[in-house]
């Protein structure tokens, strides 16, 4: 669990689709006054304790703004 606070692509190459699928659920707050993304996933059916806040990541508005051109880029949003 961690405070994004920069978004840069990595140049290794990309292994492949995950096996486990799950949604993803959201959350906005503060922070010192600041706005905050978190993205929580909660344990597949297929957990020992499905459903379980499995992660979290939080995005300052920094890094949720270079997340937002990094989208619109890569797959040509608008």
């Amino acid at each position: 669990m961690a405070l994004v606070t920069s978004v840069s692509k990595d140049d290794r190459n990309f292994k492949g689709l995950h096996n486990t699928e799950v949604t993803c659920f959201y959350m906005v707050g503060e922070r010192d006054g600041q706005k905050v993304l978190q993205l929580n996933t909660y344990g597949s059916n297929d957990r020992e304790i499905p459903g379980k806040l499995s992660q979290t990541i939080q995005f300052s508005e920094q890094s949720a703004a270079d997340l937002f051109a990094l989208l619109k880029r890569e797959y040509g949003f608008e």
